[in-house]
C-alpha cells in the first residue's frame, strides 16, 4: 500500500547552514570562507552517523549553485530550481556517489572523464562521494591528481565515519573537518521542537532517554523519536520510551544500587529478578549501574568536584546518591567499578546473561563488603601510624683476600667488574702473580688497564699493588684458553665432542 509519510530523519533534515544543529564551528568556518571566497575545491566531512556529513555537503552545494544571487552565497534560498533539485538528489551537476557501490577504478576514471566537461544548470559540478573510506586503492590513486588540481569549475565533498581508513594522500589534498556529536541539551531542544511541529505530547523524561540514547547523533534520535511515536499514537512518556528502549529508569537503578550496596544478596537478587521479569535489556542494564558508579563517584565529597547538576539525574535521586556516599568508601567505588567493566565482556560472551548477571551481584556485593586496609587494622586493634624509618647503622667494609689468579679471577666476576674480568682473563698472558705484585703480558695492549685494576685492587683488598706490563709476548695461554684446555681434557668432554662433527665449546667459565 503507497504511503506518503516521510519519516522525521528524513522531514527535518537540515536545510541550510542555520537549521544545522550542533556544528557550530563547521558552520562559521565554511559561511566566512563562502562569503569571502575562499573557496576550496576539495572538503572532506567525518564524523559519527547521522551528525550532519552528508546533509552539510548539500548545503554546501546549495550555496555554490543557487540561482537567487549571482555568486556564491552562505544562505541559499532554498526555493529556487537548483536548491530544490539539490535537496531531492537530482541536480544534473550535482552528483552524490556511494563509494561502497562504487569502489573499483573504472567507477572513478568514468567520474573523473565526466568532471572534465563545464556544468550545465550550474556555476559548479559537486561530486559528493559518501563513505569514501570504501573505494579501492586504486581508486584512490586514480582519484589523487584530480583531487589536487580539479577543473575550476569541480568541487570535491567527501564524507567517511571512517578517517584512518582514508590514505593521508587524499587527506592533504582536502580541507577537513570533524563533526562533533550533538550535545544532549542541543538534541533535547532539537526533538522538543520537532515534537511541537507534529503536534506530538513529549515528556521531558522521555525527550532525555531518546537524547542520551541518541549517542550524538541527530538521525539515531530523531528514528527513536519516531518509533517512539508510533508506539504510543503521540503521546510519548518516559514509560513509553523505557519500554521501547528495554531500559531501567534511573530511580529503578538508584535504589536498585543501594540495596546492592546494602550487603543484602537475597534482596539484590530478588530486585534483579524484578526487573528482569519486567523486560529489561541486561546490557543496558550494566551501562546504566557504571553510569551510576561514575557519577556517584564524581558527587563523593571528599573529590570536590563541581556540581552534579549536570548528571541525569534528578534532585531526588542525586540526594539519594549523597546519602549513600556517606555509608561507603571511594575505594568501594573504584573496586565495583573495576568488576563491572570486566563484566562486559563476560556478559557478552556468555550464552546464559542472567546467570552471569547474578554472578555479577553476588560479587559486587562482596567486593563492596571487603573492607579497606585501614579498617582491618583498627579491627585487630593495630595502631595506624606510620612506620618510624631509623637509619640503617654504617656497615664496616670487608676486604678481599686475593693470593692467586683464580681469586682475581673470582673477585671480579662477584663484584660485577664485567669489563675487568673480560679483558683480565682474554687478553692477559700472567707471568707472575703473588700478593701485591703482578706481572703479565697484554695481547691488545691497554695501557689504561693496569692502572684502572691497581686502583680497584685498592679498593677491595687494602693493599698496595705493583702491577707490570712486558713488551715481549712470551707466548703463554690466557686464563680464558687454561680453563677451556683443561675441560678439553676431560675424558666425558672429548667423547662428547667426538660425537658431534664440528662440535665446539662456547660460553666457559670457571
Amino acid at each position: 500500500m503507497e504511503t506518503n509519510y516521510t519519516v522525521l530523519a528524513r522531514k527535518y533534515r537540515s536545510q541550510d547552514f542555520e537549521s544545522l544543529i550542533g556544528q557550530d564551528v563547521l558552520v562559521k568556518t565554511l559561511t566566512t570562507a563562502i562569503n569571502t571566497g575562499r573557496i576550496a575545491h576539495a572538503y572532506i566531512f567525518t564524523g559519527i552517523r547521522g551528525t550532519g556529513k552528508t546533509s552539510t555537503a548539500r548545503i554546501l552545494a546549495k550555496a555554490l549553485n543557487c540561482l537567487s544571487f549571482d555568486h556564491a552565497t552562505s544562505k541559499p534560498c532554498c526555493e529556487c530550481e537548483n536548491c530544490r533539485a539539490i535537496a531531492a538528489g537530482q541536480h544534473i551537476d550535482v552528483m552524490e556517489i556511494d563509494a561502497a557501490s562504487h569502489t573499483g577504478v573504472d567507477n572513478m576514471r568514468e567520474i573523473l572523464d565526466a568532471a572534465l566537461y563545464r556544468p550545465t544548470n550550474a556555476r559548479y559540478k559537486v561530486y559528493i562521494i559518501d563513505e569514501v573510506h570504501m573505494l579501492s586503492t586504486s581508486a584512490f590513486n586514480a582519484l589523487l591528481k584530480t583531487l589536487e588540481e580539479p577543473p575550476a569549475h569541480v568541487i570535491f565533498i567527501l564524507a567517511t565515519t571512517e578517517i584512518r581508513k582514508v590514505p593521508v594522500t587524499i587527506l592533504s589534498r582536502c580541507q577537513r573537518f570533524d563533526l562533533a556529536r550533538v550535545p544532549v541539551e542541543t538534541l533535547k531542544k532539537h526533538f522538543a521542537w520537532v515534537a511541537s511541529q507534529e503536534q506530538i505530547e513529549l515528556s521531558d523524561g522521555a525527550n532525555e532517554l531518546l537524547a542520551r540514547a541518541a549517542d550524538g547523533s541527530v538521525r539515531d534520535g530523531l528514528s527513536l523519536l519516531d518509533q517512539a511515536i508510533a508506539q504510543t499514537g503521540g503521546h510519548v512518556d518516559e514509560g513509553a520510551v523505557l519500554d521501547m528502549l528495554k531500559r531501567t529508569d534511573r530511580g529503578t537503578v538508584v535504589n536498585f544500587m543501594k540495596t546492592v550496596l546494602s550487603g543484602d544478596v537475597n534482596a539484590a537478587l530478588t530486585k534483579l529478578d524484578e526487573i528482569y521479569n519486567n523486560g529489561a535489556d541486561l546490557t543496558m542494564l550494566l551501562n546504566d549501574m557504571m553510569e551510576w558508579t561514575h557519577w556517584a563517584t564524581r558527587m563523593y565529597p571528599s573529590l570536590r568536584l563541581q556540581d552534579a547538576t549536570s548528571s541525569p539525574y534528578t534532585a531526588d535521586q542525586r540526594e539519594t546518591i549523597k546519602k549513600i556516599n556517606e555509608n561507603i568508601s571511594l575505594n568501594t567505588l573504584s573496586r565495583i567499578w573495576q568488576v563491572m567493566v570486566a563484566a562486559v565482556s563476560e556478559l557478552q560472551a556468555s550464552s546464559n546473561q542472567k546467570q552471569c548477571f547474578d554472578m555479577l551481584i553476588v560479587r559486587l556485593i562482596h567486593i563492596a563488603d571487603m573492607p579497606s586496609i585501614p579498617e582491618l587494622l583498627k579491627q585487630n586493634n593495630v595502631p595506624e601510624q606510620k612506620p618510624e624509618i631509623k637509619p640503617e647503622p654504617e656497615k664496616k667494609q670487608q676486604f678481599l683476600e686475593i693470593k692467586t689468579t683464580d681469586d682475581l679471577m673470582r673477585a671480579l666476576q662477584d663484584t660485577r667488574e664485567l669489563l675487568l674480568y673480560s679483558y683480565y682473563t682474554s687478553n692477559l698472558e700472567i707471568l707472575e702473580f703473588e700478593v701485591g705484585k703482578i706481572k703479565y703480558f697484554d695481547r691488545k695492549g691497554d695501557k689504561d688497564f693496569s692502572q684502572k685494576l691497581t686502583l680497584w685492587l685498592k679498593d677491595k683488598t687494602n693493599q698496595n699493588w705493583t702491577i707490570e706490563r712486558i713488551e715481549n709476548d712470551p707466548h703463554n695461554k690466557t686464563i680464558s684458553e687454561q680453563i677451556k684446555s683443561e675441560i678439553e681434557a676431560d675424558p666425558m668432554v672429548s667423547s662428547a665432542m667426538d660425537l658431534f662433527e664440528d662440535a665446539e665449546l662456547v660460553n666457559i667459565s670457571k
